[in-house]
């Protein structure tokens, strides 16, 4: 039997709540992170000291109860690298996984353009030592051997959208078994 809210259900199904019906749809945490590169078009990446399946990572993090992915974006990228993020957003990437073994839940995200940093810039980054201990600035190549394929997979296509003013879809973010 399918469900769903309203007040005309169609045949064969159950006219439910909508609080009941939300309660039967799949569950998802949202992500919004900054990339940036240098002004050779380097990748910066930080170093998280919480995952070794992930370790290399853009400024962002999670959602927090009423925040939007841009807002979140801004605020997480301040909080690790001290760096303050201007409008107006342009999104690079839409992010999504199923859920797994390691997180009961989907992920959406969404990667926002920050910009070129000067040297100056970079040299001014201040870590938040509780989730990073080191940041790096490479040519894309050299990133291929410091994270899996999927993480190269997805900096390729986010630096690609970056260059063609195109955003990137990134379906296949599942979480791993």
């Amino acid at each position: 039997m399918t469900t769903s809210p309203g007040p005309s259900p169609s045949p064969g199904s159950a006219w439910l709540p909508p609080e009941q019906f939300a309660e039967t749809l799949p569950k998802a945490t949202v992500f919004g992170s900054v990339f940036f590169t240098d002004e050779r078009d380097h990748p910066l990446h930080l170093r998280a000291v919480y995952s070794s399946t992930h370790p290399w990572q853009w400024p962002g993090g999670t959602t927090e109860a009423g925040e939007r992915p841009w807002r979140t974006a801004v605020r997480e990228c301040e909080e690790e690298t001290g760096i303050v993020v201007s409008g107006p957003p342009r999104l690079l990437a839409a992010v999504f996984g199923l859920p797994g073994a390691p997180w009961p839940y989907a992920t959406a995200g969404y990667v926002f353009d920050g910009g070129r940093l000067t040297d100056q810039q970079i040299k001014e980054i201040r870590l938040a030592p509780e989730e990073h201990d080191e940041y790096r600035v490479l040519p894309l190549p050299q990133w291929r051997p410091l994270m899996p394929a999927r993480d190269f997979d997805r900096l390729r296509r986010v630096m690609e959208a970056r260059r063609t003013g195109r955003a990137a879809y990134i379906g296949a973010w599942d979480w791993e078994d």
